[in-house]
């Protein structure tokens, strides 16, 4: 089977409080999450897990206290020789604004989402603002509904909970399963001992814990969609 690496490129960053990552608990503990793309490389098609947000203002001292490179989209792609018309194939996580906001500069890409996800981002219920309507206009969408094999050695898992359409993506690596979470959390989400904790914004919080528990139990290498310590590497594996 085909094996990638995975480069984690941070095009972004929020402050925010630790309780939007970790339902009840972490309230008041005010945290910096970076918002990141993901290039998956080892195969014929140039592959990105989520695009990220088009425009940010981050105070300079975050990335430096943080030991982050944050760029602009376009920026990030050239760390790695890209440019967005060269990607192939974006796979989406789900799609909260902040993580597909620079979809339409990769024109000749397919976007690979879940059926419900994009239905619900069709149509959203309001307790959810996170979904702007015209985001994904001009778009080549792929629909896919539950599990599936993208290619040889890449896999998206459905894992609802923090949206209805969750899917997070395993990769074959030669240090085994790396799989990027399809729901915002960090860390605190995965603690060494005891059970998992479900993101803290949620569709349905029993969903959400399953999904996170399934996850950490299925992936040899994990990697929380904003975690800090992930924008720290350079490729995954190191």
């Amino acid at each position: 089977m085909k094996e990638y690496v995975i480069y984690p490129l941070v095009v972004g960053a929020n402050e925010t409080d630790q309780g939007i990552m970790t339902y009840q608990r972490g309230y008041g503990t005010r945290i910096w999450i970076p918002i990141y793309v993901f290039y998956i490389k080892g195969g014929d098609k140039k592959i990105l897990v989520d695009t990220g947000l088009e425009e940010f203002m981050v105070p300079e001292e975050v990335g430096k206290e943080y030991g982050l490179n944050i760029l602009p989209f376009e920026d990030a792609l050239a760390t790695l020789d890209l440019k967005p018309e060269d990607i192939d194939v974006i796979i989406h996580t789900h799609l909260h604004n902040d993580h597909c906001e620079n979809d339409y500069k990769c024109v000749n890409a397919k976007v690979y989402v879940q059926k419900k996800e994009y239905d619900f981002f069709k149509n959203p219920h309001p307790i959810d603002h996170r979904y702007y309507s015209d985001i994904l206009d001009g778009v080549d969408i792929v629909e896919i509904d539950g599990d599936a094999n993208i290619m040889e050695g890449i896999d998206v898992i459905f894992t609802p909970g923090h949206t209805p359409g969750g899917q997070s993506v395993s990769i074959n690596t030669s240090k085994g399963r790396a799989i990027i979470t399809g729901f915002c959390c960090n860390d605190k989400n995965f603690p060494e001992t005891g059970p998992v904790v479900a993101s803290g914004v949620h569709i349905n919080a029993i969903e959400a814990y399953e999904s996170a528990k399934k996850i950490k139990e299925m992936a040899d290498i994990l990697i929380p969609l904003h975690d800090l310590a992930v924008g720290r590497m350079e490729r995954i594996p190191g």
